[in-house]
Formats: C-alpha cells, structure tokens, sequence
C-alpha cells in the first residue's frame, strides 16, 4: 500500500521508531480523539446529523494505523483485502458483515 509506504518512510526520515505496543496505544489515543470530535459536534449523540471531525484528526488516526501495520510487518493493502473477503463471506452467508448478526425473522 503506496500510504503504509509513505508512512515507513516518514518514521525513518524522523527516526520515529516505536514498539508495536506503543503505537497501538497512539493509535488507540487518536481514535479517541476522533470519538471526542463525533461527541463534541453532535453534542453526545442528540444531534448526529451534526457530525463533524478534524481531516487532521482523520489523518492523525490513519498515520497511527499504518505505523501499527508497519512495526508489525503486515501489509496494510493485504489486510484490507483479508477484511473485504471476510465481510463479502458473512454477507453471503448471512446478509450482514457483521460477525453477530441478530436479524429479525423479516430480515431486517
């Protein structure tokens, strides 16, 4: 993935360099700070129509992510298409991604 690439490349520029652990934490941190974002603007779920979050803070968690596939050697790219495959399987299986789907008897 040419992102999970330019990612690698900015933490060797910068020597950046972080244990796995560590940058699931960051990743946890920024993916708190979008939900902060998504609680703030909606004020706590009364208004969702109202959803507003940073691109900055999008692109904070998104970094986060890449570094976390990056320190554990897993191409970003193949495990977004591991994820679809998956997906696309429950959905034939179930109709749902999900992977505890509770439908309905009239499916919905």
């Amino acid at each position: 993935m040419d992102e999970q690439d330019r990612v690698a490349a900015f933490i060797e520029a910068h020597g950046l360099h972080a244990p796995p652990a560590y940058r699931l934490l960051d990743l946890a941190s920024e993916v708190g700070e979008l939900a902060k974002d998504a609680n703030d603007s909606t004020s706590y779920g009364i208004d969702p129509g109202s959803l507003s979050v940073g691109e900055d803070e999008l692109g904070d968690a998104l970094f986060a992510l890449l570094a976390f596939a990056e320190s554990m050697d897993v191409d970003a790219g193949d495990a977004l298409d591991t994820a679809l495959a998956k997906y696309e399987r429950r959905i034939e299986s179930s109709g749902a991604p999900g992977s505890d789907v509770e439908r309905s008897p009239d499916g919905g």
